[in-house]
């Protein structure tokens, strides 16, 4: 079937809208009034555009999360005044070290723990608030339209192709169709957060990660929860060591008290870890049930449920953030500190340097990859550089286990991020993981305790509170290459680890009628979080975004 498109020129346009993208957005529109205000010879008119899959700004934002403001100070220098939603500041860092039924508090925090001047924040609160700042200086923002393909000609990108609406599950047009949009643009650039399908697709064809080590990854399971006043002094940041992960995967656990009643909480893995039969949202909940953990949150009430995974390779993990046309940005480009367990700010600091970048390229009408490439030099030149450099080689020390990768944390702090070996070698996480027939086999989840339904929960009910809702009857979105892969081999080697590491309940193994069985995805209950699309140890999972405005609600995470 032959479709017409529409074609819409921009000047430059964003993909994604994260703190990244509309950091970009606004320091570039402010840069063009200040230009425009102080020549009158060559004043320039750009329509600067960014496009979410989302069906608001802040609906598939999730972090932890605690704002440096260093970047949004600069941006903008009067952010208290202008209402911005960051108000907690941290009164006190707390590191606990947790065994089976105990507590240990650490009599110091260590120095990249520490919060002094920080915020505890919701980021789809803030990124709300970046976008009403964005649209006040001219940004045009389009909610619900995905970037589902690079448009690119001669090597170089001129845009993007929006994805289809009113498809139904076979690919065939509904009474409602209508076909993407081909948007034009001199500069595109992608922020599209962690492993952005975009992004994914620009670095294979240009080889960006050549010479680069590979991305890390972990995934973060986070809840929203009020508790009876008294619980937890507002302002309070807890992060947690030891159980429920012990020595068996990198990561941790996170408290932070956003009132005297409300209260973030989640785990973070490392997407590396060896167990096939791991369960990210499980270990979580084993967590809940640490009795620390479960006297903070009995009694109370689960607002919100989110996963979300983050870039955590570091500095040597960067592709080369540019091409003709096109520039990478935020956690696209991996642009966070895993040792400090913090990338909004770096995200914004990663979009205003794109800005600064593209501002040059259209005064001199200029924007192939020679010219583009001042956004490096920026980078190199900014304090991004000296922040990642210092924690260089945190994440991938832990391939070689908890014990190592905690010695070599912290002759990283006393040699100023090189650690016992400079580059740390490192390998994709999914390899990490070994087959059934490698591992001593330990006790199932089910051994251990059942849910109780009050502060810990199975993932169906996690996915309610997601707030997750998508259109039935469409494509999936979830692109599975092999699916006899599923049936007749990682059924035997790895157990279906899909069935556990995604946190939504997503894949399963159903009877298939004949004594085997069958994968079934339902894509309906994906809550955007990327595992599949990192973990899968054969890496034939595709994530692509689904029809505009599905997935979560997270804009009060």
């Amino acid at each position: 079937m032959a479709v017409e498109r529409e074609t819409l020129e921009i000047d430059v346009l964003f993909v994604g809208a994260g703190p990244a993208s509309l950091s970009g957005a606004l320091h570039l529109a402010h840069l063009i009034d200040s230009h425009n205000k102080t020549t009158t010879q060559s004043p320039l008119h750009v329509d600067i555009a960014i496009i979410e899959k989302g069906k608001e700004v802040g609906a598939h934002s999730l972090s932890g999360a605690i704002l440096d403001p260093r970047a949004l100070t600069e941006l903008v220098p009067d952010w208290r005044e202008r209402g911005a939603p960051v108000q907690v500041d941290v009164k006190r860092d707390r590191l606990w070290w947790l065994t089976k039924k105990h507590r240990l508090v650490s009599p110091i925090t260590p120095p990249p723990l520490s919060n002094d001047g920080h915020y505890i924040i919701s980021l789809g609160q803030l990124v709300k608030w970046l976008a009403a700042q964005a649209e006040e200086a001219g940004v045009d923002i389009f909610p619900e339209f995905p970037g589902v393909e690079l448009l690119c000609e001669n090597g170089r990108v001129v845009g993007v192709r929006t994805g289809e609406r009113g498809l139904d599950r076979h690919g065939q047009p509904k009474p409602n169709y209508e076909p993407g949009v081909d948007i034009r643009s001199k500069v595109v650039v992608l922020g599209e957060g962690v492993r952005g399908s975009l992004t994914k697709r620009l670095i294979e064809t240009f080889h960006l990660d050549r010479g680069k080590n590979p991305q890390l990854y972990s995934i973060g399971v986070k809840e929203l929860w009020e508790v009876p006043p008294g619980r937890l002094p507002s302002g309070t940041v807890i992060h947690t060591m030891g159980y429920p992960l012990g020595h068996r995967a990198f990561g941790g656990g996170f408290i932070y008290a956003l009132s005297d009643t409300l209260v973030s909480i989640g785990l973070v893995i490392g997407l590396s870890y060896q167990d096939p039969l791991l369960d990210p949202h499980w270990e979580f909940q084993r967590f809940k049930a640490h009795p620390a953990i479960y006297s903070l949150l009995e009694g109370g009430q689960l607002i919100r449920y989110g996963a979300k995974c983050l870039p955590e390779g570091g500095y040597y993990s960067i592709p080369r953030p540019y091409v003709d046309g096109a520039l990478i940005i935020g956690d696209s480009g991996g642009f966070l500190n895993s040792m400090r367990l913090k990338g909004i700010h770096l995200a914004m600091k990663s979009g205003m340097l794109a800005a600064e970048a593209i501002f040059q390229a259209l005064l001199k009408g200029d924007y192939s990859a020679q010219q583009l490439s001042y956004y490096e030099k920026l980078l190199r030149e900014s304090w991004v550089e000296t922040e990642l450099y210092k924690a260089r080689n945190f994440h991938q020390s832990f391939e070689r286990g908890f014990v190592f990768g905690m010695i070599n944390a912290v002759v990283q702090m006393l040699t100023g991020g090189r650690g016992l070996k400079d580059p740390m070698p490192s390998h994709p996480g999914h390899t990490m993981m070994k087959k059934l027939s490698e591992i001593r086999r330990v006790e199932t989840p089910s051994q251990e305790f059942v849910v109780d339904g009050r502060v810990t929960f199975d993932k169906l009910t996690d996915v309610y509170y997601s707030r997750t809702a998508h259109e039935e009857n469409q494509p999936c979105h979830l692109r599975v290459r092999d699916l006899n892969i599923c049936t007749e081999r990682c059924t035997i080697e790895y157990g279906n680890p899909c069935q556990h590491f995604c946190p939504a309940n997503v894949y399963e193994m159903v009877e298939a009628g004949d004594g085997r069985k069958s994968l079934q995805i339902n894509a309906s209950n994906c809550v955007h979080c990327k595992t599949c699309d990192i973990m899968d140890p054969y890496q034939i999972i595709d994530w692509v975004p689904p029809e505009g405005g599905g997935g979560p609600d997270w804009v009060r995470m």
